[in-house]
């Protein structure tokens, strides 16, 4: 059997472990913390349960994926539900919306909530979807830096409809144009802060981001988003991957431009394919040293971190849904202060998650987990001390304001994961979330790709390469990554 070694226990990491064992290669998987996940994990405080990470679960499908590819029933590991509301919205002048599931009943809140005419809404979902079916292809499920995936018909097409795709106009330009209501061009336009990114310098084509929610869906799995990661890792064991945990890699070892494995402790595990699921940026700083790096693509703008308050509420608030938004009165200039300036705005939009809504069991009766974060620059040594209490009073006055309540005073008890722990816990790059921003047309072709050009035999998935971040594209790294290998090494494997 074919030995693959996997850096990082990610979910990208944990999904392409899957995959190649699936395939008959046999797997280890070295991760340097003492549990599997990275930043898809969770922690209890107090009688709180709190999903650490990502909190929002679209295209549920991914992760199906991975049990059926090993013959299993997905719904023996993991269940999801459909949210009936995808999220609420909250603006300074005391407009409230709900973006309901059904993409009618959204246009229709949003007809009688703004005055926009519901055609109008319906027509941009629709356009959305366009952006999906027409790029979905070739910018989400293959590798963009293989000639040969260029020349197959449907790519062909795709690249014929580039000239809807929206690629020469921002995503505020598009929005703008399209929806005018002052509102709803700032409710499409957050989609860029799904991969950390401005939307009045990420390119039209991001509006595709919307179709993922409105009209695919967005889900909570059943336990918490951190299921998705028991789930998979119990699959992955299953197969018999072995999973090193509190193992860090120091090294990448390659000899004569070839990956021949690594080295883990002062220990030499050798094996055919090494895939990276660590950041590109330490992978090449760390682990390859000796070797020369991709600069153009290390040195590409990072996407923003994010400075999260974990607060266990002692009172509950049926206004609010799983997941909710409290918006910026002026959202250009937060974004100037996250991508420009490289500072928090003084009164940041906030996100607040809240699972405790469907599932009971993340709180005690009459309270609630919050989840509450706001999009900040990556960590560059700022004062974050400083910053984090200036914040953390922005943030309560600004959801006191809203809600009409305390906020402060309800809380009873708190954690913080700011860019620092960032880093530290899952080695991404200055606390990016995304790996590099979206913040110029042709990000997609910066991004690194699913393989060393220079080195054969190593390969890679997760946020910071091809396709990118957020879990449905870390899984789709890992599909990707697990074909390039199979069709450059599968002689080597003995099928299962």
């Amino acid at each position: 059997m074919a030995r693959a070694v996997v850096i990082g226990a990610g979910i990208a990491g944990i999904a392409t472990s899957i995959r190649l064992a699936t395939a008959g290669y046999q797997v280890e998987v070295y991760e340097a913390n003492d549990y599997p996940g990275g930043k898809l994990t969770q922690f209890e405080q107090d009688g709180f349960r709190f999903d650490a990470g990502p909190s929002l679960f679209t295209m549920p499908f991914l992760v199906d994926e991975l049990f059926e590819e090993a013959g299993k029933n997905p719904t023996h590991y993991f269940n999801y539900e459909q949210l009936p509301v995808v999220c609420n919205y909250f603006y300074e002048d005391g407009t409230r919306l709900s973006a309901y599931a059904q993409p009618t009943a959204f246009a229709q809140e949003v007809e009688q909530k703004l005055g926009v005419p519901a055609k109008v809404l319906e027509k941009h979902l629709h356009n959305s979807a366009e952006i999906f079916e027409h790029t979905h292809q070739l910018f989400m499920e293959q590798s963009l830096h293989q000639a040969k995936n260029f020349l197959n018909l449907d790519v062909v097409k795709s690249i014929a409809n580039m000239y809807k795709m929206h690629i020469f106009s921002t995503m505020h330009e598009v929005n703008q144009r399209k929806l005018k209501n002052p509102h709803l061009v700032q409710l499409f336009d957050r989609y860029a802060t799904y991969n950390g990114s401005s939307p009045y310098k990420a390119p039209g084509i991001l509006n595709i981001i919307p179709h993922l929610e409105h009209n695919m869906g967005a889900y909570l799995p059943q336990g918490g988003m951190h299921s998705i990661t028991q789930s998979v890792y119990k699959l992955a064991i299953e197969l018999g991957v072995q999973f090193r945990l509190g193992a860090k890699v120091d090294k990448i070892m390659v000899e004569n431009k070839v990956a021949k494995g690594v080295m883990v402790q002062g220990r030499e595990v050798l094996a055919d394919v090494v895939v990276s699921n660590m950041d590109v940026v330490p992978t090449y700083r760390h682990l390859l040293k000796n070797e020369p790096a991709p600069e153009k693509a290390l040195k590409q703008e990072r996407s923003s971190s994010a400075l999260i308050f974990y607060w266990g509420m002692g009172a509950t608030f049926p206004e609010l849904d799983v997941h909710n938004i409290l918006f910026a009165q002026d959202y250009k200039a937060e974004f100037e202060h996250l991508f420009e300036l490289k500072k928090i705005y003084p009164d940041p939009t906030v996100y607040i998650n809240i699972t405790s809504k469907r599932e009971k069991n993340d709180a005690p009766a009459n309270a609630e987990n919050w989840f509450v974060m706001v999009n900040v620059p990556g960590n560059q040594g700022q004062d974050w001390d400083q910053w984090i209490t200036e914040t953390r009073q922005s943030v309560l006055d600004k959801t006191s304001r809203i809600l009409g309540k305390d906020i402060g005073a309800l809380i009873q008890t708190e954690a913080i994961l700011d860019p620092r722990s960032i880093e530290q816990k899952t080695s991404s790059f200055q606390g990016s979330l995304y790996g590099s921003s979206s913040n110029n047309r042709y990000a997609a072709f910066l991004r690194h790709p699913n393989f060393s050009r220079k080195i054969k035999h190593l390969y890679f998935c997760g946020g910071s390469v091809h396709p990118g971040g957020g879990i449905p594209l870390c899984l789709l790294s890992a599909k990707i990554v697990s074909n390039i290998i199979k069709e450059k090494h599968g002689a080597l494997v003995t099928t299962q």
